[in-house]
C-alpha cells in the first residue's frame, strides 16, 4: 500500500510538472506540413550595424495574407515599446502594408519550416568564439501552433538560414523615397 502512494504522487507530481502553463512534450517535431490557417504568422527582424545609425528591416507576415514591412532607423521598428522617443532616429520609419494571396503566404511558412526555422535543436549550438557580426537577423513565429522565439542571432547559428531569411524579407522590399 505504501508503494502504490509513492507511485501515485510520484505520477502527481509529473502530471503537475506537464500542465504547467506554456509546458507541453519535451520535444516537438519542427518539420511539420503547414496547414493554411489565419493564425498563423511570422515576424523577421534584421539589423544592419555597417553603417551608423543602425539600419533596421522588419517583416511581418500573417497566414491571412497580410504583409506588413517597416524600414529605417528608428527602435520602433523592432521594439513597440521603444522608449527613447528623444533620439534623432526615433521619426526615421516607413512602413508598407500590402494583401497578398494566403496560399503564397502558406508556401513561404512551409518552405522557411522545411529550412529549419523552428528547430530549436540549432540554437544555442554557435560557435564558443563568437565573431564580431556587422548583420542580425531573428524570427519570432507561430505556425501550426508550433511557436518559436528566439533572440539568438541566426547569422552565428546557421548563416544559409540566415541568407534565405534575409532574401524572404527583400521579396517584400519597395524602394521608398527619403
Amino acid at each position: 500500500m505504501k508503494k502504490l502512494w509513492h507511485c501515485l504522487g510520484a505520477l502527481a507530481m509529473c502530471v503537475a510538472l506537464l500542465s504547467v502553463d506554456g509546458c507541453g512534450p519535451f520535444w516537438v517535431n519542427p518539420y511539420i506540413t503547414v496547414e493554411q490557417s489565419n493564425l498563423n504568422w511570422m515576424e523577421i527582424h534584421y539589423y544592419n550595424t555597417n553603417r551608423k545609425p543602425i539600419r533596421r528591416v522588419s517583416l511581418s507576415l500573417a497566414g491571412s495574407g497580410h504583409v506588413e514591412i517597416k524600414k529605417g532607423t528608428s527602435p520602433q521598428i523592432s521594439d513597440d515599446f521603444a522608449k527613447k522617443y528623444k533620439d534623432d532616429e526615433w521619426a526615421d520609419i516607413h512602413t508598407q502594408r500590402m494583401d497578398i494571396d494566403p496560399n503564397h503566404i502558406n508556401d513561404i511558412f512551409q518552405d522557411l519550416v522545411n529550412r529549419g526555422v523552428l528547430d530549436r535543436e540549432k540554437w544555442g549550438k554557435s560557435e564558443k568564439n563568437k565573431k564580431e557580426y556587422k548583420r542580425f537577423i531573428a524570427v519570432k513565429a507561430n505556425i501550426n501552433n508550433v511557436t518559436y522565439s528566439e533572440r539568438d542571432n541566426i547569422f552565428e547559428v546557421d548563416p544559409d538560414l540566415a541568407e534565405y531569411l534575409l532574401d524572404t524579407i527583400r521579396q517584400f522590399e519597395r524602394p521608398t523615397r527619403k
